[in-house]
């Protein structure tokens, strides 16, 4: 499996434990959350280590809303940055979040507006974390239009997709199989629970997704970022776990 590991651009603590678990060929590319107002005091811990990169700008959480045109001067500040690393660290794309209590025609219209080759659009659930905002991004059909508007790919956020199947009261398998059917360049994975309108990005084993079951809906060919959290600041143990539980699937 083509296995990312997820962190923040100012998780400097890590880099020891990023080198060894690499090393050890325990994920193949590393997916970095570019924290805003970081990249000077940042780049610099990541540039060191030699390794493919896949850059995440910053969500709503903070500060991103390509739903909101009030914010447009905002999100251009926070994706140019993102862009920044791209650059820097030869990222092959840089992952952006749809924006919440929006309409789609705007983030198209950012989406066009701040165009970069590397823009992969994320899938969202419908209700987010934050005050249960409405996400823009949570169906198939958003998705494909935002795809087919502005010449971008697309990343299939798995849990994501659970949530929104269920805020609907879908079939989970048959919506995530929808989104498959847009051929998604890359793939978000956690564990969950399964009848939950709430990402929640539990360690494997946690939650109750069929991750077999899952696996088998990914192709092989695919590059795959556990999302898990993690849970201390000195080692990344969990996620060499993570890891474990699904190579032993």
């Amino acid at each position: 499996m083509n296995i990312g590991l997820k962190l923040w651009a100012t998780n400097k603590n890590y880099v020891p434990c990023v080198r060894d678990l690499y090393e050890r060929g325990l994920f193949s590319y590393l997916e970095l959350y570019s924290v805003p107002d970081s990249y000077e005091h940042c780049i610099g811990y990541w540039k060191d280590i030699d390794i493919p990169y896949t850059i995440h700008a910053p969500h709503y959480g903070s500060g991103l809303n390509l739903s909101n045109p009030a914010q447009q001067d905002s999100n251009r500040i926070l994706l140019e940055e993102s862009k920044q690393y791209a650059d820097a660290l030869h990222a092959d794309y840089i992952i952006v979040h749809p924006g919440v209590s929006g309409l789609v025609d705007e983030t198209i219209r950012q989406f066009n507006l701040f165009k970069d080759s590397r823009f992969v659009v994320e899938n969202k659930p419908y209700l987010g974390l934050l005050n249960n905002l409405i996400c823009v991004g949570a169906t198939p059909e958003q998705i494909d239009r935002i795809m087919t508007e502005c010449g971008i790919e697309f990343c299939l956020d798995i849990g994501h997709g659970i949530c929104a199947a269920n805020f609907v009261k879908a079939d989970w398998r048959m919506y995530i199989g929808r989104f498959i059917a847009l051929d998604p360049t890359m793939y978000h994975l956690t564990d969950g629970d399964i009848n939950s309108v709430y990402d929640s990005h539990l360690h494997y084993g946690d939650g109750s997704y069929p991750i077999g079951d899952i696996l088998d809906m990914i192709p092989s060919d695919k590059k795959i970022t556990n999302e898990s959290r993690k849970n201390s600041k000195e080692n990344l143990d969990d996620f060499a776990e993570d890891i474990k539980y699904l190579q032993n699937i």
